[in-house]
């Protein structure tokens, strides 16, 4: 069965499609222009270098969070359009499990980390044994420098993979020697990756309007308004 994966989680956008673990064609994206600009017309472009007509589809996928929210929403709103037109499920991925299988075939840990702005992140902790992913730790958001106290109780050498690899391995490498950067065709989130894992996760596609995104954390404008509903409360 074909599956066709989307990903506007982050800094990059991608779409891909993965027929029984084959990748039988990729589009990717690192040029920050709105992912809403982007993404139809590269998955329009995949079908035809595919020769796969937009039914032959049998499962989306798309990485739900967490993330960028604008980002977030327009990839969801992408696949929930075409799956509902064609009747099809949809397979949730985590955007943090989708960067852990930029290391598929690697036996190593994956620590990945995604910039949420003012020195915080999202992050997880994966371990590749063989070609089986186990979720050491559930996503979450926090500080740069409590990641850097987690890392430490973590005796192997750890791969930072997301847009926030290269500034957490420059503030940490001093204290956590075990960190490493991986080639940078394998940093960003890859839609290849995220199809892998959906394909691992088909069991529990959904239906389209069952989508929900995973922000981790309230969206800045709310976070602000909360402040001064507060500041007017004291």
């Amino acid at each position: 069965m074909k599956l066709l994966m989307i990903d506007t989680s982050s800094q990059s956008a991608g779409c891909a499609i993965v027929e029984d673990g084959k990748l039988l064609g990729e589009n990717y994206t690192n040029v920050n222009l709105t992912h809403s600009q982007t993404i139809l017309p590269m998955v329009a472009m995949l079908l035809e270098q595919t020769h796969v007509k937009q039914e032959e589809i049998g499962l989306f996928g798309v990485t739900v969070g967490p993330g960028s929210f604008t980002g977030l929403r327009i990839g969801m709103a992408a696949v929930k359009g075409m799956a509902h037109a064609l009747g099809k499920k949809c397979v949730p991925v985590s955007t943090l499990e989708a960067l852990a299988w930029n290391m598929c075939g690697y036996d190593c840990l994956v620590a990945p980390v995604l910039d949420a702005r003012c020195s915080q992140v999202y992050t997880a902790l994966f371990a590749w044994q063989g070609m089986q992913l186990q979720r050491l730790e559930e996503d979450r958001a926090c500080s740069i420098t409590e990641l850097g106290q987690r890392l430490k109780n973590v005796k192997n050498p750890v791969f930072l993979v997301g847009d926030g690899a290269q500034l957490c391995y420059n503030i940490l490498k001093e204290e956590i020697p075990g960190l490493r950067l991986p080639s940078p065709a394998q940093i960003y989130t890859r839609a290849a990756s995220a199809a892998l894992a959906a394909e691992r996760a088909a069991a529990a596609a959904v239906d389209p309007a069952q989508l929900e995104p995973s922000y981790l954390r309230l969206p800045q404008a709310q976070r602000e308004l909360l402040a001064r509903q507060k500041m007017k409360m004291v």
